[in-house]
């Protein structure tokens, strides 16, 4: 959803996320600064002769866009292979579960729903945390929740509790590992970016592709229980993976050091500031959601607000297909085996198609365009779900996951893009925690609804009809919103290159030949500009 993404820390707290990294872009840059708040930040590093000596911390790191971004480019994409493709692989053991606790589809599928949502809702809990304790230490305490919630899960003797432990604990923990992969390939990739998240996305077809072949070899030797114990200590790698992401490090240089005389002399007015405490939780409470939640952009940037409300609509149906699929394979006589199999093929078609769709993607022609083609894949996705009711057999299924593995691809390689394309780097963690918040929302209510359908016809191609509907309308509503903006924006335009009558209140500018002029030239000007009730025209 990461991909999440302007927070990167350490845990010595040599850099700070409170406003402190601005992502500026410019074409024929090679690489990109993250300018801290202020021109430095002093440090203290110890006691000599009395004096506390400081590290002056220069504001700029610059973005390597290779060497050891490779490394944690890699394990980003163990991470979403470990976190993202998980929710989906649970069907697997979706009728162990329904025959253990006496459950209905409904029933059963609160256990993916939850994990999935949690995973999407924690995200603003996880960006207090990444500005707490840095990318590296997050991700590692992901991997130890998700890893303590599988193997619980293993011992517990209610549907209740496999909600509370697979479910919250698991999910919170997958949500605390994948939000801070994603951000920090923000940090170390500027020029490559859409190739880095296109390979990271990867990731979740490495998870689909083997995944299920492990978990049904599990199911088959342990059970339910004793896979679900093995799955914990797997996701415990999420661990290794976030040691390796160390933090972009700003340059340091030896300061003034600063007397310390002696410790501060006692403030007189505490009382009065404990009682101003009280007044300042409700400011507090307003800040936190401020920064970590875009309000201020679903409000204001109406590219946002578009593609927010798409993608939350889309999330009611993409992901119910994957599970529910083993379940509908198995229910029409095909062998458990190849219907884990399946999952594998899906994992397998975005192993061999993400990586060249994000080099082609990153060409210059596709910048401006990123949208239009994820809403084309993402109608295409939903269009396919319908091809799966055709007939139950393994040679239909088989067309289906080729084509929904094709179509996934590019939605997979263009999400973040997207959103990148349509806020500021320096809103994007906050514009991703929000966008992450209304998603678990529908990605909670999904597979239950799907349950419950299920329940009610007995039969299961009338989940995919659904989903079908869902997916091809999100993509429709997109494009059509999108092709809109763009309309009205190039009119605009037009009409500040060929003004009508010069308005004599305004003075008149001599045009130099040889000199371009725009109106705004970059995201930034364009938000200052919405501020002051001006209407400014970008460039997608």
């Amino acid at each position: 959803m990461t991909q999440r993404n302007g927070i990167s820390g350490t845990s010595d707290h040599i850099l700070h996320s409170e406003a402190s990294k601005v992502f500026q872009q410019a074409n024929g840059m090679d690489h990109e600064k993250i300018q801290e708040a202020d021109d430095c930040e002093l440090e203290e590093r110890g006691q000599e002769g009395g004096h506390r000596i400081s590290v002056a911390v220069t504001g700029a790191v610059e973005a390597p866009d290779g060497g050891w971004g490779w490394v944690v480019l890699v394990a980003a994409i163990l991470v979403l292979a470990l976190t993202l493709a998980f929710p989906s692989c649970v069907g697997i053991f979706y009728t162990d579960l329904q025959n253990e606790f006496h459950a209905t589809n409904s029933e059963t599928s609160w256990v993916p729903s939850i994990m999935t949502s949690a995973l999407h809702a924690g995200g603003p809990f996880c960006s207090m945390l990444v500005e707490k304790l840095g990318c590296r230490a997050t991700i590692m305490l992901g991997g130890v929740l998700s890893g303590l919630g599988m193997a619980a899960s293993s011992f517990t003797q209610s549907i209740t509790e496999l909600y509370i432990t697979a479910g919250v604990i698991t999910g919170l923990g997958f949500c605390f590992s994948f939000q801070p992969a994603v951000t920090i390939l923000g940090h170390y990739f500027v020029r490559r970016r859409v190739f880095a998240n296109a390979m990271s996305s990867t990731g979740t077809a490495l998870g689909l592709c083997t995944l299920p072949v492990l978990g049904n070899y599990l199911h088959i030797e342990y059970g339910w229980r004793g896979s679900f114990l093995i799955l914990g200590a797997v996701l415990l790698n999420c661990c290794v993976c976030g040691a390796v992401m160390r933090p972009l490090q700003p340059k340091r240089h030896r300061g003034q050091p600063l007397m310390n005389h002696g410790p501060p002399p006692p403030d007189e007015n505490s009382d009065s500031k404990k009682k101003g405490r009280v007044r300042t939780i409700w400011s507090s409470m307003l800040a936190f959601l401020s920064k970590h939640m875009a309000f201020d952009q679903f409000c204001n940037n109406l590219r946002y607000r578009v593609y927010s409300i798409g993608i939350t609509w889309m999330m009611l149906g993409f992901v119910v297909p994957l599970v529910y699929l083993v379940p509908y394979a198995t229910a029409n006589d095909i062998e458990p085996s190849q219907a884990a199999f399946l999952l594998s093929i899906l994992g397998i078609v975005n192993i061999v198609v993400r990586p060249p769709f994000g080099i082609v993607f990153n060409l210059p022609w596709f910048k401006g365009r990123h949208v239009y083609v994820f809403s084309a894949a993402l109608l295409v996705n939903g269009l396919s779900n319908s091809i799966c009711c055709i007939g139950p057999s393994f040679h239909v299924l088989l067309a289906y996951v080729v084509i929904y593995g094709l179509s996934m691809s590019v939605v997979g390689s263009l999400m973040f893009t997207v959103l990148m394309d349509v806020v500021e780097m320096s809103c994007f963690p906050s514009a991703l925690g929000l966008l992450a918040v209304m998603e678990s929302v529908t990605l909670l209510i999904g597979p239950p609804l799907a349950g419950i359908l299920v329940d009610r016809t007995g039969h299961y191609f009338h989940v995919f009809f659904a989903c079908s509907a869902v997916v091809a309308s999100s993509a429709v509503f997109l494009m059509v919103s999108f092709c809109w903006l763009d309309k009205k924006e190039r009119k605009a335009l037009n009409q500040v290159k060929s003004p009508t009558a010069p308005d004599p209140a305004t003075p008149a500018i001599n045009i130099v030949p040889g000199c371009q002029y725009s109106s705004v030239s970059t995201e930034g000007d364009r938000d200052k500009a919405s501020a002051n009730g001006a209407e400014y025209i970008t460039s997608v």
